[in-house]
């Protein structure tokens, strides 16, 4: 059996913003959206997961009122050709939340937990991605073999369009963001 075979026959043409709009959140789940070609996401691992889940809701009490932490939905980037990512984990307006697009405008603060099938694309695709829009703070999560992780802080200068480096950390995580926070996420 082939890939050809197992693909549903949407996967193989470019579709427009308005096509995706009216699909499932079913068909939505595990793609992402590329110059409006579907990219199917590697399965996540549960270390994966339950990493981005205890960091959105460590990142989500920290936030306040006026910022939500959220794994698992997708970020508009540009609408065309359509290219819509869904990061690990999002730090968003609050007042935004009833919108049915987020946009790089509302959003503070992407994370992208790194896996076998994602390592390419969280190390170099993503981040000149996110940089592009504008989005001010990116942080990539290596698992270490040791089950501590490193947490790679980037902060945008917004003049040339790219992520500078921030600071690297191992098990805590601490940001110069409108919010100060210290995460202790242990061995996971």
């Amino acid at each position: 059996m082939t890939a050809e075979m197992v693909a549903p026959a949407w996967m193989h043409t470019q579709i427009s913003a308005e096509q995706y709009a009216s699909w499932s959140e079913e068909q939505c789940a595990g793609i992402e959206i590329v110059d409006g070609m579907v990219v199917v996401s590697p399965t996540a691992s549960k270390r994966h997961n339950r990493l981005a889940r205890i960091l959105a809701n460590a990142l989500d009490a920290a936030a306040g009122p006026d910022w939500n932490a959220d794994t698992d939905f997708d970020v508009r980037l540009q609408d065309v050709p359509p290219t819509n990512r869904r990061p690990d984990v999002t730090v968003y307006r609050a007042e935004t939340i009833h919108l049915t697009h987020t946009r790089p405008e509302h959003v503070l603060l992407v994370v992208e937990v790194v896996s076998p099938g994602s390592e390419t694309t969280d190390r170099i695709v993503k981040v000149d991605q996110y940089a592009e829009a504008g989005i001010p703070f990116y942080w990539r999560i290596e698992q270490a073999a040791t089950g501590i992780p490193i947490v790679c802080t980037y902060v945008l200068d917004p003049a040339t369009k790219a992520y500078g480096d921030g600071e690297v950390f191992t098990g805590a995580v601490k940001a110069s963001v409108p919010f100060f926070i210290t995460v202790d996420l242990g061995v996971i």
